[in-house]
Parts: structure tokens; sequence; C-alpha cells
């Protein structure tokens, strides 16, 4: 599938208007991690905004209103099931899409779901699965509001 490359001049999706295509808020505690998933991201169109760990992904996703989260799960100070189930109790975040980039383990996988996450994303990754999943966590998003639908996962 040429059409998901992630290298290479120009954007390859033509259908991408000027500008970013959506903001994704990237929590991980590895510099090097984050800086992968971030330049990979913004090479797509996306605004890129980091946090170090759970705790600080809380702190600032207020500030940043991201379209998609996505989290670590082994981090200091607030791992990524507790992150994701704060953002998930929280009115303000509850609908907002998050993804679990991490091992994605049986275990981890199960308390992802239990945590409310949208998806999982295996490391190590391609940088094109990476776009192709927080593409269709923010269309999916785009979706339900354009049907004026609750934005709920549908689990009950």
């Amino acid at each position: 599938m040429a059409k998901t490359r992630t290298r290479g001049p120009g954007s390859t999706y033509s259908r991408v208007v000027s500008g970013a295509s959506g903001r994704v808020l990237v929590v991980d505690d590895n510099k090097v991690i984050r800086q992968l998933i971030k330049v990979n991201l913004e090479l797509e169109g996306f605004e890129v905004v980091t946090a170090n760990d759970g705790a600080e992904c809380l702190d600032v996703v207020h500030h940043v209103r991201p379209d998609v989260i996505t989290l670590d799960v082994v981090m200091p100070r607030l791992d990524g099931f507790g992150a994701a189930a704060q953002l998930r109790a929280d009115p303000r975040t509850r609908d907002l899409p998050v993804a679990i980039v991490s091992a994605c383990t049986q275990n981890e996988v199960e308390a992802g779901i239990a945590a409310g996450v949208d998806a999982f994303l295996a490391k190590p990754f391609e940088p094109a699965e990476l776009v192709r999943v927080v593409r269709r966590l923010i269309e999916r998003r785009d979706r339900r509001e354009r049907k004026g639908a609750p934005a709920g996962r549908g689990r009950g």
C-alpha cells in the first residue's frame, strides 16, 4: 500500500487540506520514541504536542485540546492505563480518542479496554501504521460529531 508511506517529498495523502489535519497529544516517557512519533505525525500534517507521562498529560490536555492522544503504558508518576481511566472519568475528555502505543501484550490490551482505550499500536511500529491509527480515530470522531450523536464508544 504505497499510499501510506510517510517518507518522500510532499504528502502522500492528497485529500489533506492545507494546514494541520488534527492535533495529537503524544505521551511517552522515552524522549526518542516521543520524537519519532512526533516527526512521523508532523510529516503527515498533524500538529503534535508532547507530554512526558500520564500526569503531565492530564495537566496539559485541557490547554492543548487535542483531537487524539497516544499513550505509552509504562511511565513514571502515572501510567497510560491510569491516564486513560482519568480521561474517561472527566466529562470534558471522556470522548477523546485514545490510542495505546506500547508492547500491547494480552494483559495490556485487556487493561486498556477496561480503561476505555480506543486503539492499540504495538511497538515497534511502522510509521505508516501510526498515521493510519491516528487518522482513523480522528475520522471516527469527526463522523460522530457531524451526525450529532454522542461520541461514546458504544460499549455499555
